[in-house]
């Protein structure tokens, strides 16, 4: 949306704000050891009741995709959709509109910000992130581009692929950023990227970008780099070693980076590093397998996911855990490989508050059938029939079984039997999860590998083994990570994307009441609505469009006019 109001005085200050803007970019530019300003050291806010609504905005002009499916719960759940419904998504109405061309593959789920104020002009905005180390700003509107920057610094380049298929040929910016306001109402992303020097030197960092022109902010870019405590002395974070490949988490203040290795690869332990958001300082270090291997945090590009009481919770991969426990319950060297785990954030350091393990973890992390293949959903409060309260999270991984924790009392270890933990669902999927669940109107819903996709419902504050609904279509590797759009509680539609080889990508539109019912798949049109996946995407709607990343930018889906 542009703002033709006023074109003397806007033409003006069009041009005083670019000449700003332009004398802010090169002031930042050398900044990279330099504290915030006061302004940007301002207190960051995202107050949680308005976090599962996209800030909670009043109209459509204010909606806001800001993080990894929608939330820190990560929900998926766009509850402000009022273009899209179940009558007019289908082939004769709806189709793809538009193609946003970048540098290289976009592996980053995109975000939207809708009016942002770019050189004098308010626009409605979607964010793209590239493995070429490039952020990118397009007019979701008109499709234009705003501004591009890369966040290489000089002499270098974004990294080989370590010799690793899984992000290949380059790895630049894998996960999705963040963004998010401070109290002066300024814009900020937050995003990892990884690159190389010609002296094959490997650098992690953090940058923080105004949004308004994609300039880094005074303070960013931060090198990543940590040590943490071992019975040994310590373990230090090797930046060639890792990739962030978990979407970014701003919780209370903070960003959140958990760290994947590249395919299994080397040496390598499970990292979680915190960042101030006002300072870009470290803040918080944990190493999950401090004295043991392995325990990487991908999760299929799902992020860490949090509760209100400011808890984070994740699935970590293949790995070691210590069988022998202490009086607490937990491993006696600190080493929780493969565990469905709780970290609480409210001291200086992270520390793991809770957690729940397999009683057959350690030959599931032989076997590399780990949890650490899917996200961690965060349920909203359930109710069961006695009106007790219940606070519950939600994962799965590569075994096929659907774990249900309760986030007071997880479940630890048993090594007999898992019976300590509040649901087990075993055979509720034909395959592993490689993806993210969703989450809408007391029904959760799952796509596995070889599976069709499941919406399971709550009922007495428990998952209904039996889905009530589920698709035609199974999904092949790596299945699908759902996404959800609707206006309030009507007009659910679940969005998932479907690959089947070759790059070759399928959009499907279920109704989410029932997926039976399939609404809309974009092989129905022929060639009009072709497109190239990438394997852990996740599609974005907001305003009426639907956005997917793809290896070579991002395809938009709309109404067609």
């Amino acid at each position: 949306m542009r703002v033709r109001a006023g074109v003397s005085v806007l033409s003006t200050a069009g041009t005083l704000l670019t000449i700003f803007l332009v004398v802010l970019s090169q002031s930042n530019s050398g900044g990279a050891n330099k504290n915030l300003s006061k302004h940007d050291s301002a207190i960051f806010r995202w107050p949680w009741a308005s976090q599962a609504l996209a800030d909670n905005p009043a109209t459509l002009s204010n909606v806001r995709v800001l993080t990894y499916h929608n939330d820190v719960a990560r929900s998926g759940l766009n509850l402000e959709e009022i273009i899209l419904t179940p009558g007019n998504v289908n082939p004769n109405s709806f189709g793809k509109v538009a193609f946003l061309s970048v540098d290289g593959l976009v592996d980053a789920q995109p975000l939207y910000v809708s009016n942002v104020a770019v050189a004098g002009h308010l626009h409605n905005v979607v964010f793209a992130a590239t493995e070429h180390d490039s952020v990118y700003a397009f007019d979701a509107e008109t499709f234009a581009q705003l501004w591009r920057v890369t966040v290489l610094g000089a002499d270098e380049t974004p990294s080989d692929d370590r010799g690793c298929a899984q992000v290949s040929p380059e790895i630049g910016i894998t996960s999705t950023p963040v963004i998010t306001y401070n109290t002066g109402g300024r814009g900020l992303m937050y995003l990892v990227a990884m690159s190389k020097d010609k002296d094959g030197n490997y650098f992690q960092r953090l940058h923080a970008l105004d949004i308004t022109t994609g300039a880094e902010v005074a303070g960013s870019p931060a090198t990543i780099s940590a040590t943490f405590p071992n019975l040994l002395g310590e373990t230090t974070f090797d930046p060639k070693q890792y990739k962030e490949r978990a979407s970014l988490l701003f919780l209370d203040g903070k960003i959140y980076t958990s760290w994947a290795s590249h395919c299994d690869n080397g040496t390598y332990t499970g990292w979680v590093i915190g960042y101030s958001a006002a300072t870009l300082e470290q803040a918080s270090v944990l190493n999950v397998t401090p004295n043991g291997s392995e325990g990487a945090i991908w999760m299929s590009g799902a992020g860490p996911a949090a509760d209100p009481q400011g808890n984070i919770y994740l699935l970590d991969g293949n790995g070691t855990f210590d069988n022998t426990l202490n009086t607490a319950g937990f491993p006696i060297n600190g080493d929780l490989g493969n565990g469905f785990l709780k970290l609480s954030a409210n001291a200086k350091n992270l520390t793991v508050a809770d957690y729940f393990e397999m009683h057959n973890t350690n030959a599931e992390s032989k076997a590399d059938r780990d949890l650490g293949s899917g996200g961690a959903l965060v349920l909203p409060d359930l109710h069961d029939s006695s009106g007790k309260n219940w606070q519950l999270a939600v994962g799965a991984g590569k075994d096929g079984h659907i774990y249900v924790v309760d986030r007071n009392s997880m479940g630890k270890f048993n090594s007999k039997q898992d019976n300590a933990i509040y649901q087990d669902l075993d055979h509720a999927l034909a395959g592993g999860v490689y993806a993210m669940p969703a989450y809408f109107r007391s029904t959760v819903y799952f796509g596995a590998v070889g599976d069709a996709l499941k919406a399971f419902s709550i009922v007495n504050a428990k998952l209904v083994p039996k889905p009530t609904s589920k698709t035609s279509t199974k999904f092949a590797y790596p299945g699908t990570t759902p996404s959800i759009s609707a206006n309030g509680s009507a007009n659910g539609i679940t969005w998932a994307v479907e690959s089947r080889g070759s790059d070759a990508g399928v959009l499907h539109a279920y109704d989410a009441s029932n997926l039976a019912n399939e609404l809309y798949n974009s092989n129905e049109a022929g060639v009009r609505d072709n497109f190239a996946d990438n394997k852990y995407i996740a599609p974005m709607i907001a305003n009426g469009k639907v956005f997917i990343g793809t290896p070579t930018g991002v395809v938009v889906f709309g109404l067609l006019h």
